[in-house]
């Protein structure tokens, strides 16, 4: 059982079980404010918005992909379009995020899913020592090395953020 002090949400609190990553539970950051956003998370943790892990849900021909992203940037669906091969991709809506994954949006981890899904994890992320997620809810966070991020997610390295212009 989780201790409640964790702020896990359960099903990832298991999956942290799962994957031998139990400590994690010890270093989960709960807020008495929500989380859900990537601005919000950095501000209440105190880092800076690049070293926030966004899990973000869309739908490739209609099958959901997960694409993990820095905080301080935005996917660029064309290219995720062109990675995958498929004809098109759009944002998951807020249903089926949650069928998919188990999680509501902004609470989603970068793993612990109801479903296993197709993981990209942009290069950018690789950019720090540690980046934050969510934990399963919109009010904790977990940090983690993001090698060992992407790697626990099944994770394939990819270049999809939006390029400036």
């Amino acid at each position: 059982m989780t201790p409640p002090e964790s702020g896990a949400h359960p099903r990832f609190a298991e999956a942290l079980r799962d994957l031998g990553l139990d400590e994690l539970n010890g270093r989960i950051r709960r807020f008495p404010d929500a989380t859900r956003t990537a601005a919000e998370a950095a501000a209440a943790i105190g880092c800076e918005l690049s070293e926030i892990c966004k899990s973000l849900i869309f739908a490739a021909d209609g099958v959901p992909v997960l694409v993990l992203m820095d905080g301080a940037s935005r996917v660029d669906v064309e290219r995720v379009r062109e990675e995958l091969g498929a004809e098109k991709v759009t944002r998951a809506k807020a249903d089926v995020v949650r069928e998919t994954t188990g999680y509501a949006i902004g609470g989603v981890p970068p793993f612990g899913h109801r479903t296993r899904t197709r993981v990209l994890a942009d290069r950018s992320l690789l950019e720090h020592d540690v980046v934050w997620a969510a934990a399963g809810n919109p009010h904790a966070v977990f940090p983690m090395e993001p090698k060992e991020l992407v790697a626990r997610a099944g994770a394939t390295l990819v270049d999809v953020r939006e390029r400036s212009s």
